[in-house]
């Protein structure tokens, strides 16, 4: 979670920076020199797009490790509601340390019984 907090926290601060950099230009009647900042307004949303993609692949992996079933389910919600989903699925998720399997490697919830992953159970 730390990651995806450190991320969207330099993605915001980016945006900010570079539209007050795309506002405080000059034009002087120069109609090519406004248009230097356009690359500001399509790199966000591009940089947005990039964010929502790497949530999904988070919450993804995330509930695929803690052994909830409806992994697509958290998926779609945060896709369609995005930070909110987020902050629903972080909630609502079950709580623990993640530690990896014995037998596989994979990150599996501490208290699990059995590997979400290759069902070896303790």
């Amino acid at each position: 979670m730390r990651l995806a907090t450190r991320l969207f926290s330099f993605l915001s601060l980016m945006t900010v920076f570079s539209a007050t950099l795309c506002l405080a230009q000059r034009h002087d009647g120069n109609p090519v020199a406004g248009c230097a900042c356009c690359g500001t307004f399509i790199f966000i949303p591009i940089l947005l797009f990039v964010l929502n993609i790497a949530l999904l692949v988070w919450v993804a992996r995330d509930a695929k490790a803690r052994g909830m079933d409806s992994s697509v389910l958290w998926m779609l919600l945060v896709f369609f509601f995005s930070f909110i989903g987020l902050i629903i699925y972080i909630f609502a998720r079950p709580q623990g340390n993640l530690v990896p399997c014995p037998n596989c490697g994979n990150k599996k919830l501490q208290a699990s019984l059995k590997c979400p992953h290759c069902g070896f159970g303790l």
